[in-house]
């Protein structure tokens, strides 16, 4: 319900930061529409991911000729290089091989390190050996002609995953980097970002895609089907306008966001201010705090505490109730707040916010009292001057001898008490480890009034009253039985000026990113943030990129039926549900073989498989298909495109009443919580749902055309993990209609909670480089329900092999011509490539603190060293790195 934070997740989100038709068959949209044309160039890009160079186009376009006119000589000549070159590069030559080591960083951590490798022949008697990878599994013998998939998709997929390998690393050591080396040696982490791998890849494409509609003229290369389409269209159109229009949000500066703030403090002044703080006042509603946080939260601007709107997991899945629970903070993670640099950074940040926000214009000298009150008794503060600054000859306590403030400096202390404020937040906040791996301990429904006691200076009856006038709830199920009792003994011992400098800092941090870039406010924020993320001062992402985001973010729905009209046709759904399914199917099918799982508790988990509901491309609340549905959709968001920042907080007002509109009603099975455009995929508890937008049905996850083997080994591998999802160690917690129940006997109970420690304390294992000089170990804990995520992947194996297995059904999944490697060592080829990421250290430490996925590496190597078929493979000696004893496996499925 509000803009960030890490509340209680109730479903787990696989978000690389959590929904579509039940036929699937069922793909209605007019493919015939006007498609926008792409050059050849960008056909190609389609498929690669990413830019070429001029040389590499004009080789490309000399191998697609070629192809075309003799591809069975390709195949040969292809394949035969490659087997020359791994003889000469693998295997001992009789001359003596003298090999130099160069290595380059290409990013913060070990995930991102090339070694490039100088072979020199030479007639000395002394012989340097170097370690290579085993040769592959031997490729059966048969004719190429039949067995080389020689299309363009192929051999440009060829083409790309040969130049992603890095083939000097043993496969059987390090296949991160095997898999992914030649990559990291070609990219880097664009000005801006802290990160970047195959996600953004991915959803830098679709969002070009997004780009060339809402850059074209309605009429020309894309046609509104229909009056309503033109309305999302222009919508569409002018929020990405607005937002490119630097010049003009320079020129509004601070003002869009002084509205909000002014209205804010309005509301608190309202009655707060009125009343002396005396012991009656602490324990009573205050109605200025509640409307002002009344505010905030409708603004989807997140303080004090969060509520969401969920279904009741104890009674009724869909039956949609009220979740209290810890509000986001305004640094990442509690760490954070422990952390000296850190601190005063955040507080210098803060103090950029009060002071730029303040009203009052020049330095004028104020009398300290007021803002220094915290720093020494709560005693001496006699009465509630107004924000920031009261009228100041009026105060008769007779500190004469204290020094005035000027506005710099009272701003300082201001700040300084925000970050106390919100350091005991921090405290009374549960951790992550908690909210998400344990639905029970946070689920804890209580009566209305019970609320209402724990926390009363929230007027909870007006609260709820600005939302849902009608509905008004009989109860509300806490995700902690004790934050609220400690956020009323946190506000009641904290003046009211440091909590009204929190909610106006809330503000600017939710809300700074909107405005120009000269403003002070802007760039405050962004100081923080890029220092969190290890991003140099000055450097800004892509613009029109951004701007794309955002018009994703505030209409994505809108953005979304476009983008499926251009990206998602043909076979893909189609193709798409069947390795779904497929996977789904080999997994009940596992459930017979599992040691640790009895047969009453295999029985109930097929029924749970049997039960999920898949969704794939789009949803149909909002229908994707209708344009009158989009339309309707955002009807109450007001776009302006000489207004940028109040049509993004149009679209949330109009976000959260939407929320809102659901509660006490039963859950909108066709709904989703992401946006077809999306690179990500989730699977929902609640509503015992798996959902994969679009967006990520593209390549490298996945190509219709593609051999199964890699579709399976990509796209299967996030089928998988969401699965998986369902029977992990919170999902298991949910039994076929989403509600919360200890469905496995005690004894499956216990063979799982022994394999999941084993998990847990390999990933525990793990560690990063912090950029600091030392290390910081990965929370096997936390990541623990992602891992055995990843851990499904072995189920996406099975499900293709099992399809494929012997020679003959082989023939039908033709191998890719120049690449020397079997079906099963492309399956895990394509795995290993989805997770290619180069990341800064500070980026990653924020990750290991509150991210539940581990690091993109160790998603790869932890996941691939538990499966048995990998090392098979890849002929692994056991005690290599990726085939370890099997003692040492921790093998679930």
């Amino acid at each position: 319900m509000t803009d960030s934070g890490y509340r209680e997740p109730r479903f787990s989100s696989d978000r690389e930061d959590a929904p579509l038709l039940r036929d699937p068959d069922e793909n209605s949209y007019d493919r015939d529409a006007p498609r926008i044309k792409k050059t050849f160039s960008e056909h190609v890009n389609d498929i690669i991911q990413e830019p070429l160079t001029t040389l590499a186009k004009i080789l490309l376009i000399l191998v697609l000729l070629l192809l075309l006119l003799t591809s069975v000589f390709v195949g040969l000549f292809a394949g035969a290089e490659h087997r020359l070159t791994h003889d000469r590069e693998w295997r001992n030559a009789p001359t003596t091989t003298t090999v130099f080591y160069s290595t380059t960083v290409l990013g913060p951590t070990n995930t991102a390190t090339n070694t490039a490798t100088t072979t020199a022949i030479t007639t000395a008697t002394a012989t340097i050996t170097v370690p290579g990878p085993p040769s592959p599994t031997k490729i059966p013998e048969t004719d190429p002609n039949e067995n080389l998939c020689t299309t363009p998709d192929c051999v440009i997929l060829s083409a790309s995953i040969l130049q992603n390998l890095d083939q000097s690393q043993d496969p059987c050591e390090d296949f991160y980097e095997f898999s992914n080396g030649g990559w990291f040696s070609k990219n880097e982490i664009p000005p801006g970002k802290g990160l970047y791998g195959s996600f953004n890849v991915v959803s830098q494409e679709n969002k070009r895609i997004i780009r060339r509609i809402l850059d074209s003229e309605a009429g020309n290369s894309l046609k509104a089907s229909d009056a309503y389409d033109d309305q999302t269209l222009t919508k569409l159109r002018d929020l990405y306008l607005s937002c490119m229009n630097e010049s003009l949000l320079d020129e509004r500066g601070l003002s869009p966001l002084l509205d909000i703030v002014r209205a804010v403090r309005d509301l608190y002044r309202s009655d707060v201010w009125k009343k002396p703080k005396s012991a009656e006042a602490e324990v009573s509603s205050n109605y200025g705090l509640t409307a002002a946080i009344s505010f905030l939260h409708s603004r989807g601007i997140g303080g004090l505490f969060d509520i969401d709107i969920d279904g009741d997991v104890g009674v009724d899945p869909n039956f949609m109730t009220l979740w209290f629970s810890q509000p986001g903070l305004g640094l990442p993670s509690k760490e954070y707040y422990t952390e000296k640099p850190v601190v005063e950074l955040y507080t210098e940040t803060l103090t950029r916010f009060i002071s730029a926000l303040d009203d009052n214009t020049d330095e004028e000298v104020f009398e300290p009292k007021a803002a220094t009150a915290s720093l020494h008794t709560e005693e001496d503060e006699k009465t509630w001057p107004s924000w920031p600054w009261p009228p100041w000859g009026d105060d008769d306590s007779g500190d004469e001898h204290k020094k005035p403030l000027n506005k710099t400096e009272r701003s300082k202390i201001l700040a300084k008490n925000v970050v106390k404020f919100e350091k005991k937040i921090a405290k009374a906040s549960l951790d992550l480890e908690v909210l998400q791996g344990n639905p029970f301990a946070t689920y804890n429904p209580v009566k209305f009034h019970v609320l209402s006691g724990q926390l009363p200076q929230i007027d909870f009856p007006t609260y709820f009253s600005t939302f849902t006038p009608r509905n008004f709830p009989e109860r509300v199920i806490l995700t902690s039985t004790t934050y609220a009792a400690s956020l009323s003994s946190i506000l009641s011992e904290t003046d009211n000026e440091t909590i009204e400098a929190y909610l106006v800092t809330r503000i600017a941090l939710a809300y700074a990113s909107l405005l120009g870039h000269e403003t002070e406010v802007w760039k405050a924020n962004r100081e923080l943030v890029g220092t969190l993320q290890g991003i140099k001062k000055g450097q800004e992402p892509d613009r029109s990129e951004w701007c794309i985001q955002k018009v994703e973010d505030t209409l994505g729905f809108g953005a979304g039926r476009f983008f499926v009209q251009e990206a998602f046709g043909g076979d893909s759904k189609k193709k798409g549900t069947k390795v779904i399914t497929d996977i789904i199917d080999t997994f009940k099918e596992s459930l017979k073989n599992l040691h640790w799982m009895d047969e009453k508790s295999a029985k109930a988990a097929a029924e749970k498989a049997d039960a999920i509901r898949v969704k794939v491309g789009y949803p149909l609340s909002p229908n994707t298909e209708s344009s009158r549905s989009i339309a309707l959709y955002y009807r109450l968001v007001l776009v302006d495109k000489a207004e940028f920042f109040e049509s993004v907080v149009s679209a949330r007002i109009s976000e959260v009443f939407k929320q809102w509109q659901t509660l006490g009603k039963q859950r909108d099975t066709q709904a989703w919580l992401m946006y077809p455009s999306m690179v990500n995929a989730y699977f929902n508890p609640p509503a015992n749902e798996i959902v994969f937008p679009a967006g990520i049905l593209q390549p490298p996850f996945f190509n219709a055309k593609w051999p199964a083997y890699l579709q399976y080994g990509a796209f299967g591998a996030v089928a998988a993990h969401e699965l998986t999802h369902a029977f992990d160690s919170a999902g298991r917690l949910y039994n076929q209609q989403g509600k919360l129940e200890q469905w496995w006997t005690n004894a499956t109970s216990e063979g799982f909670n022994g394999i999941q420690k084993c998990i847990a304390n390999q990933y525990s294992n793990y560690s990063i480089e912090d950029g600091k000089g030392g290390k910081l170990h990965v929370n096997g804990n936390l990541t623990s329900g992602e891992n055995i995520g990843d851990s499904g992947l072995v189920q996406a194996y099975r499900a293709w092999h099992g399809q494929f297995h012997s020679e003959e059904e082989k023939r039908l999944e033709p191998l890719l011509p120049g690449l020397n490697y079997t079906q099963e060592q492309l399956f895990f080829i394509g795995f290993g490539q989805i997770w290619a990421q180069l990341i800064k250290p500070a980026a990653a430490v924020q990750r290991i603190r509150t991210d539940p996925h581990s690091p993109n590496k160790y998603r790869v190597e932890g996941t691939l060293a538990n499966i048995p078929e990998f090392a098979a493979a890849f002929q692994c000696k056991e005690g290599t790195k990726m085939n370890p004893p099997k003692e040492k496996r921790c093998v679930l499925w």
